[in-house]
């Protein structure tokens, strides 16, 4: 559970990652993990994969997935100053961390149709990249917001790629999926959610559900 509630300040986005972020509905932060940091939340991921019967909750198959929301260097990561900056101009107003998961494709898996976290709702999504990715080994594909005609349509996607200390941070209704990973290399990432500092008692009340097992109390204010 979360312990008494903790106010942080976060800075603002520089002005021209802003107005792209306003007008794509995500944002692409080159090299935001510092270098030292890779290789132990590569080794963190690894270490908290399990089996099946560690999630309360069925998970995707063509998947592996990791538990690490304990991690003192993921944790750390979730609160680098320009991740916390894109997120606050995503919501606008106070909000907390309210999940961290680790997700691979497998293999011939990971492949997702095009979709929304949620329609509508105020929330950030946020994807570090612990190993380079592009379109032969699952990377994620966006619809940007001025290409988004309201349904899915493959044809205006846009498959990104980069290297491991990238972070990709997105509007919750913003249109993306995972792709194929047809070369089987490996594409670590960690999976965070920033929701609405309102959004925090009906977000606790599926604690167990979702295996959030790390204190969550601190809340982030622009």
């Amino acid at each position: 559970m979360s312990t008494a509630l903790t106010p942080t300040r976060v800075g603002s986005l520089a002005a021209d990652q802003a107005v792209l972020l306003e007008r794509d509905g995500y944002l692409l932060l080159r090299g935001a993990v510092p270098a030292p940091w890779r290789d132990l939340l590569r080794a963190a991921f690894d270490t908290g994969v399990g089996t099946g019967e560690q999630w309360v909750a069925p998970k995707a198959s063509g998947w592996r997935h990791a538990l690490v929301d304990l991690d003192p260097t993921v944790r750390e990561t979730c609160r680098l100053p320009v991740l916390l900056a894109t997120a606050a101009q995503i919501l606008g107003g106070a909000f907390f961390l309210a999940q961290i998961e680790g997700r691979e494709p497998l293999p011939g898996g990971g492949h997702q149709p095009l979709h929304r976290d949620g329609a509508g709702l105020r929330a950030a999504s946020a994807m570090v990249f612990l190993d380079d990715y592009g379109p032969a080994n699952g990377a994620t594909r966006v619809v940007p917001r001025p290409l988004d005609l309201g349904k899915p349509d493959e044809a205006l996607s846009l498959t990104l790629a980069g290297g491991a200390g990238d972070i990709l941070v997105f509007d919750a209704d913003l249109l993306h999926g995972a792709t194929r990973n047809v070369s089987g290399a490996r594409r670590r990432s960690l999976l965070l959610n920033f929701l609405p500092e309102s959004a925090r008692a009906g977000e606790d009340a599926y604690r167990a559900v979702r295996n959030v097992r790390m204190d969550n109390g601190e809340v982030f204010t622009p």
